[in-house]
């Protein structure tokens, strides 16, 4: 009787040493969700989205660059400029992911295989300086300045002085967009020609005779905007099409993008992403 004793309880003490050695249900539930922890750290995007075009869309694409950093500490965005054409040049050449254009894809550069991404749109504003008596002008007036048959703002309502014409360079997606909106590609007469936004906002600025046309988003105190046909350029007016100078704002890809920049372009047309560009001051695509 005892040696049977002895033998259960040797085997009770047994099983109690077992059963301390062998994990428990919830130590491999504590395992299982730290390597889940993990695994999801692990699938931040790392890396870098390199842009370049537009400086018409450099404030835009700078500040989605910055919140979409917010979102990927481990993503650089890379925002180079040198004009639309540029912009699209660099992604057929695979120097660019994205190129930012900021006017719409032409036949010949879709047939390369380029996609043609709208995140926004903008109105092309004209602008004077502020001085400028001269309040609206119709379409007819604009190709008649731009193509040198119209010289004296005197013959447009205004004071009897000579006009200063100012626009983009050859390659500018604004200057495409001008000229296409007016039907007066390559007939364009400019007394000056300059290579950023902002240097024409900056001359209209500075001289009361100048007449120049800018993105709106770029338009403040500085210049005055002119009308078009009767049409202030505002978000509205762009939005249902009334103001008669608009273009897209493009990011240009060329088949399959990497993951990161497929990240940003996705968190560029998110609603987040579509509110930054609506307070840069141009218009969404939503």
């Amino acid at each position: 009787m005892k040696k049977m004793l002895a033998g259960i309880l040797s085997a009770v003490l047994c099983l109690a040493m077992f059963a301390g050695c062998t994990p428990s249900l919830d130590d491999n539930s504590s395992s299982g969700s730290s390597a889940g922890s993990g695994s999801a750290a692990g699938s931040k995007l790392k890396g870098e989205v390199k842009t370049s075009g537009s400086t018409s869309m450099e404030s835009v694409v700078k500040a989605l660059a910055e919140a979409f950093k917010e979102a990927e500490p481990d993503v650089s965005v890379d925002v180079q400029l040198g004009g639309s054409s540029a912009g699209v040049s660099n992604v057929i050449d695979g120097i660019s992911d994205l190129g930012n254009a900021s006017r719409a894809l032409k036949d010949e550069e879709k047939a390369e295989g380029l996609t043609e991404n709208i995140i926004a749109y903008d109105g092309i504003a004209m602008v004077v300086n502020p001085s400028n008596g001269v309040e609206n002008l119709t379409k007819e007036q604009l190709v008649k300045i731009y193509t040198g048959e119209v010289t004296n703002w005197k013959d447009v309502g205004g004071a009897d002085k000579q006009i200063v014409v100012v626009g983009r360079e050859a390659g500018s997606g604004t200057r495409d967009g001008f000229e296409e909106a007016l039907g007066i590609k390559e007939k364009t007469k400019h007394a000056s020609e300059q290579n950023e936004t902002g240097l024409v906002k900056n001359l209209v600025a500075t001289n009361d005779s100048a007449i120049g046309y800018i993105s709106l988003g770029y338009a403040d105190d500085s210049v005055k905007m002119l009308q078009v046909e009767g049409v202030t350029p505002t978000e509205e007016t762009v939005k249902d099409k009334s103001y008669p100078i608009q273009r897209p704002f493009v990011m240009v890809s060329k088949g399959a993008l990497n993951t990161q920049a497929q990240a940003f372009l996705d968190f560029i047309l998110s609603d987040a992403g579509q509110k930054i560009v609506v307070q840069k001051g141009f218009v969404s695509v939503k």
